[in-house]
């Protein structure tokens, strides 16, 4: 019989597992604990601290909790390049705090306002391009203005 792990362990864990996933870098993780619960070593968060963050990200729509089979909120990213950069320009814009709803929505609502499709994983390669230049081009506005 194995002991049920710590509270505080168990969503230290989850935790550095969704930032993992999310693609952030160590300054990335701290920079959200920071914002978050204004502490930015791990040692020194509680379990609410932890959650806190965790629900960031998912608000943000940088990271879904895998279920199994990929259930209804889990995207498994794609095998095609030109969308895969379509998607990691969004979420270092969404990291940089750029889009004011950092959600997937918000992602799918601006590529098919630059393009007409409905999803983000069917676009060409042409309208990826298209897609990511203008995202580019959004985050030198705001980059200017700030």
């Amino acid at each position: 019989m194995t002991a049920s792990p710590d509270p505080k362990t168990a969503a230290r864990k989850m935790w550095f597992g969704a930032c993992k996933e999310a693609g952030l870098d160590e300054d990335g993780r701290r920079a959200v604990q920071a914002r978050i619960c204004g502490k930015d070593s791990a040692s020194t968060m509680s379990v609410r601290d932890f959650n806190a963050c965790v629900e960031d990200l998912k608000a943000r729509g940088l990271w879904t909790p895998k279920t199994k089979g990929g259930g209804a909120g889990y995207h498994k990213p794609s095998d095609k390049l030109h969308i895969r950069k379509v998607f990691a320009i969004w979420g270092d814009m969404c990291r940089g705090g750029i889009p004011e709803t950092p959600t997937r929505a918000a992602l799918v609502a601006f590529v098919n306002k630059m393009t007409g499709v409905d999803d983000p994983n069917w676009l060409t390669v042409e309208q990826a391009i298209k897609v990511t230049e203008g995202l580019k081009a959004w985050r030198k506005r705001v980059e200017a203005s700030r």
